[in-house]
């Protein structure tokens, strides 16, 4: 009975399914650059949102090494079914607070992405980087492909900073950079929508707290000066990048008509938004060139599928958009707010 005996230590193990099994990880075929990471279902009924909260940590190894994670054709139709994924990883959404474009909420913690009109550009940013502390990944949404254009083209930091002139890079690191925003002239937003209040005293209270130097003007407008760093640290990778607003919100990142028209009715203290040197002087035309230029040669872009999600490191990746013509409905989820204490 000796074989009997080794036939009952057989136990039967419980069957596992690797994320290799149920997701397949690859290069993007329509981009030569090495992001985003492109996953898609390896078998047919993949539930994301469930297999993304199985698998988080893997999640999380290949967001660090890659900035960008693309899922493709898992069969998201909705926003809920959108949210549900983003909580499954994050947990927590964040809620849009010292706004600096236009946006519609879907639901708690969702918004459309920014209202702009559909032929202007945005330039590429990193998300609140404008602000002292920031959301560390951000979540987008196809619901609606545009007819033509609308892409959202992403560079990667840690490359964009090795391309820029050492000698820019250190007078950044210097210097820091100054963003200048006005309030109620109106152009822009307004104080209550950007600070989401109609108090003036808790936008007081919420720029003392934020390093945030302010001065209100006739009429209840208000002018907010703040000084951050460009060149930084991701928290985690401890890598060197480029981590900023300073050539976005610069006037010269407008359309030569639409900075004609702001300039020829502002004076400069006035506009919008503009930046500078931390110590209050021009950046450079030069700079800001080479800048967009380190954008231009790290830049990877792909046409949106309806139900595609983009997963980003929002310090590790900036983002940007074409222009676009016919509808185009993209929505965003910010989570994992990261706090810094700039001096």
């Amino acid at each position: 009975m000796e074989s009997g005996s080794k036939f009952k230590q057989v136990r039967r193990r419980p069957l596992s399914l690797s994320q290799e099994v149920l997701v397949k990880a690859g290069a993007l075929e329509e981009s030569s650059a090495p992001f985003p990471l492109l996953m898609s279902p390896a078998v047919e009924g993949v539930n994301l949102a469930q297999w993304a909260a199985n698998n988080r940590a893997h999640l999380e190894q290949e967001l660090l090494r890659y900035g960008a994670i693309l899922f493709r054709g898992f069969g998201v139709e909705s926003v809920e079914a959108f949210e549900e994924f983003a909580r499954a990883v994050s947990s927590r959404l964040l809620d849009y607070r010292e706004r600096s474009s236009p946006r519609s909420e879907l639901m708690r913690g969702v918004y459309t992405s920014t209202d702009y009109p559909a032929d202007q550009a945005i330039h590429f940013h990193n998300e609140q980087s404008y602000t002292h502390s920031w959301p560390m990944k951000l979540y987008f949404f196809c619901v609606k492909a545009a007819e033509q254009g609308g892409a959202t083209p992403i560079a990667d930091g840690r490359r964009v900073l090795k391309l820029l002139d050492p000698r820019l890079k250190e007078k950044f690191i210097e210097k820091r950079v100054m963003y200048v925003r006005n309030y109620g002239d109106g152009m822009g937003l307004t104080w209550q929508t950007a600070f989401q209040t109609t108090s003036k005293a808790a936008v007081e209270e919420y720029c003392r707290g934020a390093s945030i130097s302010f001065e209100w003007k006739d009429g209840g407008r208000l002018r907010t000066r703040q000084i951050f760093d460009t060149v930084t640290t991701h928290p985690t990778t401890r890598e060197q990048l480029w981590f900023e607003h300073a050539a976005f919100f610069h006037i010269t990142s407008l359309a030569p008509d639409v900075r004609d028209a702001l300039t020829a009715e502002f004076k400069e203290e006035d506009l919008p938004f503009n930046t500078y040197y931390g110590d209050g002087s021009a950046i450079e035309a030069s700079a800001l060139e080479q800048i967009r230029e380190a954008y231009r040669q790290t830049a990877t872009r792909f046409d949106w599928r309806e139900g595609d999600i983009l997963l980003i490191d929002n310090m590790l990746t900036s983002h940007s958009r074409e222009p676009f013509t016919g509808p185009r409905n993209i929505a965003v989820a910010m989570a994992e707010l990261y706090p810094q204490n700039n001096s």
